[in-house]
């Protein structure tokens, strides 16, 4: 997220100094092939319809055009070279480390260490320090090839590991099994399992040593793309059978069960916990919030035999986003009748909402999380983007964990079956460091990851708030140089997301230290549609009410104006992903408030979505233009309907993967044309492809730091850096 600083003075640019570049030729515009549809008696006109199609040539051949001509520009900017060996070398300062889970008394995680590529997956005994590669990527695949470790998950007592390896940021990995004492592989090799190492992994190990895995159907040729995240199953494996998964017994999913009703568009998961008697169904509504759409329970015995009873525990309207069990109690997060989250709990034996305990009241502070040991429930819970962290033993009253500094607490984990809880924890100002704590309540760091090597004593960080267009008071994180002045000639990138009640947290990883040694600011909008304020905030930016979200951070760039910060010449704007709803809509009702933005595989044309593969999960978050008032929702918040021939637009970086599953990259090659189309300002409007990655997710250290290269390269020059003039 954040990053670090070396003491330099700042360089200070004339506004219009980026005009003046000498670009090379434009590539041939795009061509306009008009399509008109009627939505709900509205007339939409695409220009640029053509292009949904992926793989064909003429779409290929301007995409190869273009980035083409945008990488010409961007490798000519002499400042570029210098920029990327100091992210790189910042990069290096210290590991990164990801997916902490506890088992067996050992810890497992995915790291990468200084000068290491990608992300290896580990595993440590925490009471002696001995650690033990047990999965590297760069091993899997061809040469050139970039591979990635998406998930894992070690069977309960860690003697084996499942992992899923994928290719080019496709996400779509290959499940394997190893044995993590001899590090033999179990010739596990089973296909079309994705998923990330979130709360719901798409596989789960029971206590036979048998697991259960979330699959995605397999497709026809006459099946549409949009059926590819549909009708998915969860099945039961068995060690040394069915290596590919083939002739598995199906446990849970579209139409597995008749007593559990299952829609196409749900993900099914089955969970299980250490030391707990039952297993879990679970059904969620795929992107939306991690809002679990039903829990169902059974005997673990009878799940292991392959032959599941399932009961319901909870539905819907239950407003349950995580659970866990130990000791025949179910605890659950929920937001019913408590917008900023409550933990209740029910006995497994006869489960019963409507009579569960209250553990956890809801008050003042957002629950983001909870971790359930075998001495404890430990708490992870937050003041904005600032953590705390209760210790609450089993029937008594909670004991509050002292943080070594002010902070946000990333992850916390534990173990159903063993003591204490571990923590990341880290600031807008110092890096992510790991810590334990148990029945004591004391805090130790776990040595997992050793603290950045430099020197961040000349950054601050200020929390303020911006007025948006209705008055609701939007929080901003600023962080900067100490001695930074406060005289509008700052180069600033304010940063925003805002979607599925996600938080941008305060975080520092040293790879944006080159943003500040050049004088730059840095600034995250924490707008509505995100999770700053818990579910209200999220609700108050989603649907109809998605134009929140871009109001609000339209608020917060102009109050990096108006106080001084920067200025509309000197301000840039970032979002990716759904953050592309962010940007794209902030530029096109503010054109004038930036001089720059940059489009990270952004979803800008959201009218067009749920047409993609990746659509159908994502109504949920955003709506269906098969309604009425989804489709006024859809068509406020997509950007590409409302860019307008003759405005002047900023310069526009857009940015895509060739492999990208989640956002088509022809929704920000549509984006980059029409505004090259329709912008007046001269402004450089650039589309660059990358062809070995996705969305972003697997993307190797050396593709990050040349993207954020690219970025900064091109705020830079747009802020009137001369070193970073095209030549």
């Amino acid at each position: 997220m954040l990053k670090k600083y070396l003491a330099v003075v700042p360089v200070l640019f004339a506004c219009h100094a980026a005009a003046a570049a000498q670009l090379p030729p434009k590539p041939a515009a795009a061509p306009i092939h008009p399509v008109t549809t009627v939505y709900w008696g509205t007339p939409v006109t695409d220009d640029y319809r053509w292009m949904e199609a992926p793989g064909s040539q003429p779409l290929a051949a301007y995409e190869k055009r273009e980035n083409n001509y945008t990488r010409n520009i961007l490798d000519s900017m002499p400042g570029r070279a210098a920029l990327l060996r100091d992210i790189t070398a910042d990069s290096n300062l210290t590991s990164s480390t990801d997916g902490l889970i506890l088992a067996g008394g050992k810890y497992f995680y995915l790291q990468a260490r200084p000068g290491e590529n990608t992300a290896k997956l580990y595993m440590r005994d925490p009471a002696t320090g001995v650690t033990r590669l047990l999965a590297d990527p760069d091993k899997f695949g061809k040469p050139g090839s970039a591979e990635a470790i998406n998930f894992f998950n070690p069977s309960f007592d860690g003697k084996y590991v499942a992992y899923g390896v994928s290719a080019g940021g496709s996400e779509a990995a290959t499940l394997r099994v190893l044995d993590t004492a001899t590090g033999k592989d179990e010739g596990v090799a089973i296909t079309r399992v994705e998923g990330d190492n979130s709360e719901f992994l798409p596989v789960w190990w029971l206590p036979d040593d048998s697991f259960a895995y979330y699959r995605l159907q397999k497709l026809g040729p006459k099946d549409a793309p949009t059926e590819f995240f549909l009708k998915s199953r969860v099945w039961l494996h068995r060690l040394g059978q069915n290596p590919d998964g083939e002739g598995d017994t199906p446990l849970f999913g579209y139409q597995v069960d008749k007593s559990v009703a299952v829609a196409p568009d749900q993900d099914a998961l089955v969970m299980a916990f250490p030391g707990c008697a039952y297993a879990f169904g679970v059904l969620t509504e795929n992107e939306s919030n991690n809002v679990i759409d039903a829990i169902y329970e059974t005997p673990i015995a009878a799940l292991e035999a392959g032959k599941p009873v399932w009961r319901q525990v909870a539905d819907k309207a239950d407003n349950i986003t995580q659970f866990d069990a130990a000791d025949g109690t179910l605890y659950l997060l929920t937001y019913h009748d408590a917008p900023r989250y409550k933990i209740v709990s029910t006995e497994l034996a006869a489960p019963d909402l409507a009579q569960a305990k209250t553990v956890v009241a809801q008050s003042g502070d957002v629950i983001r999380g909870f971790a359930l040991a075998k001495d404890a429930l430990y708490v992870n819970a937050a003041d904005g983007g600032f953590s705390k962290i209760l210790r609450i033993p089993f029937g008594q009253a909670a004991v509050p964990v002292t943080l070594p500094y002010p902070g946000t607490v990333a992850t916390l984990v534990a173990n159903e079956t063993e003591e204490g809880a571990v923590f990341s924890l880290e600031s807008w100002t110092r890096s992510a460091l790991w810590y334990k704590t148990g029945p004591s309540a004391a805090v130790a760091d776990t040595g997992l990851q050793p603290p950045v090597k430099a020197d961040t004593s000349a950054l601050t960080s200020r929390e303020v708030l911006a007025t948006s267009y209705d008055g609701t008071q939007i929080p901003l994180s600023i962080i900067m140089n100490k001695d930074t002045k406060l005289d509008g000639r700052n180069p600033t990138l304010l940063i925003g997301y805002g979607a599925y009640g996600i938080t941008i947290t305060p975080g520092f990883g040293p790879s944006e230290l080159a943003w500040f040694k050049r004088g730059g600011i840095l600034a995250f909008a924490h707008v509505r549609g995100g999770g700053w304020y818990g579910e209200d905030w999220l609700k108050a930016g989603m649907k109809l009410t998605k134009l929140n979200t871009v109001f609000d951070f339209i608020a917060c760039g102009q109050y990096l104006v108006d106080h001084h910060y920067t200025s509309p010449h000197q301000l840039a704007g970032e979002g990716g992903s759904a953050g592309g709803i962010t940007i794209g809509g902030a530029i096109t009702w503010r054109p004038d408030l930036f001089a720059a933005a940059i489009d990270s595989h952004g979803d800008t044309n959201s009218l067009r979505m749920e047409f993609t593969p990746n659509g159908p999960p994502n109504i949920g978050e955003f709506g269906s233009v098969t309604t009425e008032a989804g489709f006024h929702g859809l068509y406020a918040m997509s950007a590409y309907v409302h860019v307008r021939n003759g405005v002047k637009y900023p310069a526009v970086l857009l940015e895509t993967g060739a492999n990208d599953p989640r956002v088509e990259p022809w929704a920000v090659t549509k984006m980059a044309a029409r505004l090259q189309a329709a912008s007046a300002s001269g402004k450089p409007v650039l589309l660059s492809v990358s062809y070995h990655s996705g969305h972003g997710i697997g993307d190797t250290k050396a593709q990050r730091n040349a993207d954020l290269a690219d970025d900064f390269s091109f705020i830079l020059w747009q802020a009137g850096d001369p070193a970073f003039q095209p030549k």
